[in-house]
């Protein structure tokens, strides 16, 4: 395991997940929130994107936490393992709604300097429609871009305790 990508909907664990990975086995952790969105919220140009979603996907080794699926095509194949990490949908709401109170006007730990947390309705709204939308999308680009990839699909908080607890540093 040395270039994973763990996705999924938001409020699902992801970058909980993947801090918890990174610190386990020392790989580098990216999040592409960080990596996409400029201060303001201001979202990176296209091109400018995926040059810089290549080059991160180039490195030896790393954690990718995010979705971003126009990029799959830049990362799945580079990936050795795929998390996907899901919730039932009550849950990940509330996870939503509970993390923008907590750190409502502040920056969270894994977005872009200059994006403090806020409500925004539309993005519950993308939130709310993952399944729909964003699921589908996601399997057609590992069945294209991640054959190769070993997927371990994550549906609770108890199964990535129980598979953390199995991960050793790499390297020991």
């Amino acid at each position: 395991m040395k270039r994973v990508m763990v996705i999924g909907p938001s409020g699902a664990g992801k970058s909980t997940f993947a801090a918890a990975l990174a610190s386990r086995t020392r790989l580098p952790l990216i999040h592409l929130d960080q990596q996409y969105w400029q201060p303001g919220w201001v979202e990176t140009p296209e091109e400018e994107w995926r040059t810089k979603i290549a080059a991160l996907a180039a490195r030896e080794s790393w954690i990718m936490e995010g979705g971003y699926s126009a990029s799959f095509d830049l990362r799945m194949p580079r990936a050795d393992t795929i998390f996907l990490i899901t919730r039932p949908r009550w849950l990940y709401m509330l996870r939503v709604l509970l993390r923008t109170l907590k750190h409502y006007g502040s920056v969270r730990p894994d977005l872009g300097e200059g994006c403090p947390e806020r409500f925004d309705l539309e993005f519950l709204k993308w939130v709310w429609n993952y399944e729909k939308r964003s699921l589908p999308g996601l399997y057609k680009g590992i069945e294209t871009f991640g054959q190769h990839t070993h997927l371990v699909h994550i549906r609770s908080d108890a199964e990535s305790r129980r598979f953390l607890q199995g991960v050793a540093p790499i390297g020991t």
